[in-house]
């Protein structure tokens, strides 16, 4: 009799007295289905710290804390180290750029076209990668499009300390509850379905 995938998961892929052996490509998929159990729900768990971490702070768009935890989340530790490097500093650049444009400009088509472009500029002067260039151009529009009746100012400094817990969180869990790293396929015996241990 097979067990269900719940009673997989949940005990970890335990071996239950009437299940029968298993071959070698079903041996391969019940490791994965486990792994994205625990992290799935480590990001789940995570995410709703950091909403709730940003709603104690009374951020108004608090879900921005668990976009941003999500994005850390899905590294490993030295990656979400990496990741959340870029992500301060897109935000930070795409933060200050828009709350500077406000001050002087009128927000429009043209001038918001124009800060895309400048802070692609700026990250390739300051020899950043397209991932902080991606962030930065994300929270640009998002500071200069979605301010309403709001200063841009307060969105601005709202969406940094957003994303900032946000980083903060998944760093915590990236750093507390590590994932699991996968074991290494050796190319000769991958076929046999033989793993490095």
């Amino acid at each position: 009799m097979k067990s269900s995938i719940w009673r997989r998961l949940i005990f970890f892929g335990e071996k239950q007295p009437e299940a029968k052996t298993l071959d070698v490509k079903e041996r391969r998929f019940e490791p994965l289905s486990r792994r994205w159990f625990i992290h799935s729900a480590r990001t789940a768990l995570a995410a709703v710290l950091s909403l709730y971490a940003a709603r104690a702070l009374r951020l108004p768009e608090a879900y921005w804390a668990a976009v941003s935890t999500i994005v850390v989340m899905q590294s490993t530790l030295g990656a979400a180290f990496e990741i959340s490097e870029k992500t301060f500093i897109g935000t930070a650049l795409g933060c200050g750029l828009a709350m500077l444009l406000a001050r002087y400009f009128e927000t429009n088509g043209i001038v918001f076209g124009a800060a895309v472009f400048g802070v692609g500029l700026l990250c390739s002067i300051l020899r950043l990668d397209k991932s902080a260039y991606q962030f930065a151009g994300i929270t640009l529009t998002i500071v200069l499009l979605a301010a309403g009746n709001r200063p841009i100012w307060i969105v601005g400094v709202h969406r940094f300390i957003e994303v900032s817990a946000g980083i903060a969180v998944g760093l915590m869990f990236t750093a507390l509850w590590p994932e699991a790293e996968r074991p290494q396929i050796l190319p000769s015996s991958r076929c046999a379905g033989h793993v490095d241990t």
